[in-house]
C-alpha cells in the first residue's frame, strides 16, 4: 500500500499536529528520543509491563488513557512497547505519532528530509477460524483485510498483489463488494520471514467490533454468523482466512504508507469452531513475547 507523502519543505498547523507544552505529542506523550526503531504493539496496556519486564533496562515509561509506552533495552537492543486499546481508531492515532517521533520536526513543525524506517510488530490474541488451528497457536498474518475504511481517509493506492487478493475477496463475498470500506493489505515478507517463519501463516479479518461484527450472539442477535464458515472456506495462493482480530489491517495499512515495516503474529485464544477457549492464555503470550524478543 502506498501514499502520497508530504514534503519536506511543508508546514504543519498546530491543529494538525497537537503537542502538549513539554513539545511531546498529544496522545502518546513521546519526543523523538524515547522512540526506538524496532517496535513491539500491544492492545492491553498491562501487556506493556509484561513484555518491559523482560528487558536489561527501562530507560522511558509513559501512560496517557490507554496508550503506555516503555522502552528498554533487551540483549543490546533498544525496543519500545507500546499499548494501543483495541480498534483500529486508536491505531490511526498511534501509528502517525510513532511516525512523527521518528520523521517529523516538531520544533520546526516540518517533515524531515532523511526518514527513518520503523520495525513494527504487534504480539495480540485472536480467534481461529479452523478447526485445525488449536489454542495456543501463533498465526502471522501475511495478508489482512479490514471494514473500517481508515487507510481511504488518505491519498491511498493498493500493491498489485494487495488488489488481486481484493478482488478475489469481492469475487467471494457479495458483503465486500458493496462495502466501500473494504481494503486488503500485506504484510512486510522481511519480517514475516525474520519472526515468524515457523508460525502457522494466513489472511486475517480485522473485525470492527467483538460481538456480532465476529458472529458473536448474546442478546443481540448477529447475522454474520454464517461468515465464519463462509471466511474458512476461502484460499488464495495458498492461504486460507485464518483468524479474526481487530488491528491488524490498520497496522498494515499505516505502516506501509508511512514506509514502515509491520508485521503481527497472534496467538489463538479462541477456537470459533470447536468452542473452546484456551485454559492458561498467560502462558501463551509469555512464549510469543520470549520468541519475538530473541529474534526481533
Amino acid at each position: 500500500m502506498q501514499a502520497t507523502i508530504r514534503k519536506s519543505d511543508t508546514f504543519i498547523g498546530e491543529s494538525e499536529l497537537i503537542l502538549r507544552e513539554d513539545g511531546s505529542l498529544y496522545h502518546l506523550g513521546v519526543k523523538p528520543e524515547d522512540i526506538a526503531n524496532n517496535i513491539i504493539i500491544v492492545g492491553d496496556p498491562e501487556r506493556v509491563q509484561i513484555v518491559s519486564s523482560h528487558f536489561d533496562q527501562v530507560t522511558t515509561q509513559i501512560q496517557n488513557r490507554e496508550f503506555v509506552v516503555h522502552t528498554g533495552i533487551y540483549h543490546g537492543k533498544r525496543i519500545t512497547v507500546v499499548s494501543t486499546g483495541i480498534g483500529v481508531d486508536n491505531i490511526d492515532i498511534v501509528l502517525n505519532e510513532l511516525d512523527a517521533a521518528v520523521n517529523v520536526d516538531l520544533k520546526n513543525r516540518r517533515p524531515k528530509a532523511e526518514l527513518t524506517k520503523l520495525n513494527i510488530v504487534r504480539l495480540g490474541t485472536c480467534g481461529s477460524l479452523h478447526a485445525d488451528i488449536p489454542v495456543g497457536s501463533f498465526v502471522s498474518s501475511v495478508f489482512a483485510f479490514g471494514l473500517d475504511g481508515v487507510p481511504y481517509s488518505y491519498d491511498v493506492e493498493l500493491s498489485q498483489s494487495e488488489a488481486d487478493l481484493q478482488e478475489s475477496l469481492k469475487e467471494e463475498f457479495y458483503w465486500l463488494s458493496a462495502n466501500a470500506n473494504h481494503y486488503t493489505v500485506q504484510c512486510d515478507m522481511d519480517l514475516l520471514e525474520r519472526l515468524g517463519k515457523d508460525t502457522i501463516q494466513g489472511i486475517t479479518a480485522t473485525a470492527n467490533g467483538f460481538y456480532g461484527p465476529q458472529g458473536r450472539s448474546v442478546r443481540l442477535q448477529s447475522h454474520m454468523e454464517s461468515r465464519i464458515d463462509q471466511y474458512a472456506a476461502f484460499t488464495y495462493n495458498g492461504l486460507r482466512i485464518t483468524n479474526f482480530e481487530m488491528e491488524c489491517s490498520g497496522i498494515y495499512a499505516l505502516a506501509s504508507m508511512l514506509g514502515h515495516k509491520a508485521l503481527t503474529i497472534c496467538v489463538i485464544l479462541a477456537n470459533r469452531i470447536t468452542k473452546e477457549f484456551h485454559k492458561n492464555p498467560s502462558a501463551s503470550v509469555e512464549s510469543l513475547i520470549r520468541q519475538v524478543l530473541d529474534r526481533f
